[in-house]
């Protein structure tokens, strides 16, 4: 009776696909995620300001009557998360100071998870893994931030002196 060593369920042609399937996935361009990430974030944010803007007295009322952010009068609460949620969305569109722009978003996120909606954690996880994302490694390349910084980069070869 011959004792052959059972097939393994992953066969060396197996592995070797998984491990070129993954490789290939690596090389999606990071760049499209961010450019996704910073739309669907902005999206979030300047729809959330549009509606603040367009009824501002139900929105004073909801500032005073469910939110309740401390320290704060719930006019002027209301009247920064409008400014923040119609300005700095554009800034992320455009990739424009986009890492600047994540820091007043996820100090929002913080606020409303902590005293407003504390249990849509999963919302905010989203976003604020998003935001984080973009501040850590930037804008991509789609972007007014990358455009900047190539034709800086390009002022600064031109003024070094050959030698």
């Amino acid at each position: 009776m011959s004792h052959q060593p059972a097939t393994s369920a992953i066969e060396p042609t197996g592995i070797a696909r998984l491990d070129a399937t993954r490789a290939w996935l690596a090389r999606f361009p990071l760049s499209f995620i961010q450019l996704a990430g910073r739309i669907g974030v902005g999206a979030t944010f300047f729809k959330a300001g549009l509606l603040k803007y367009q009824s501002w007295e139900f929105t004073v009322r909801l500032f005073q009557e469910e939110y309740r952010v401390p320290l704060l009068d719930p006019a002027v609460a209301a009247r920064i998360a409008m400014v923040q949620e119609l300005t700095i969305p554009i800034l992320l569109f455009l990739g424009l100071a986009t890492r600047l722009a994540t820091l007043p978003l996820l100090g929002m996120i913080a606020v409303i998870q902590t005293f407003v909606y504390p249990n849509a954690y999963n919302e905010h996880l989203v976003w604020g893994a998003i935001l984080v994302l973009l501040l850590t490694r930037g804008p991509g390349v789609f972007s007014v931030d990358y455009l900047i910084e190539r034709y800086s980069a390009q002022k600064r070869l031109r003024r070094r002196p050959s030698g």
